[in-house]
């Protein structure tokens, strides 16, 4: 029996954001694959030199779906 082991993270997300995850390792959005594993709905292992890249990605996102209410 051989065991392979990865070092990694483990994000918990909705699946939705699993899948925005799925999208941008798949099209290489952030320069490089970076998915190591899908473990279930919720869960993904990603690489963890990606998560600064990432969270200012996602954090981009946030502020084009953000709107701020005018009187």
């Amino acid at each position: 029996i051989m065991v392979i082991s990865q070092t990694g993270v483990l994000v918990t997300c909705d699946p939705q954001m699993k899948q925005f995850l799925i999208h941008l390792d798949q099209t290489k959005a952030l320069g490089q694959q970076f998915v190591l594993s899908e473990l279930d709905a919720t869960h993904v292992l990603i690489e963890a030199d990606i998560i600064p890249v990432l969270q200012a990605r996602i954090d981009d996102l946030m502020d084009q779906l953000s709107f701020v209410e005018v009187n």
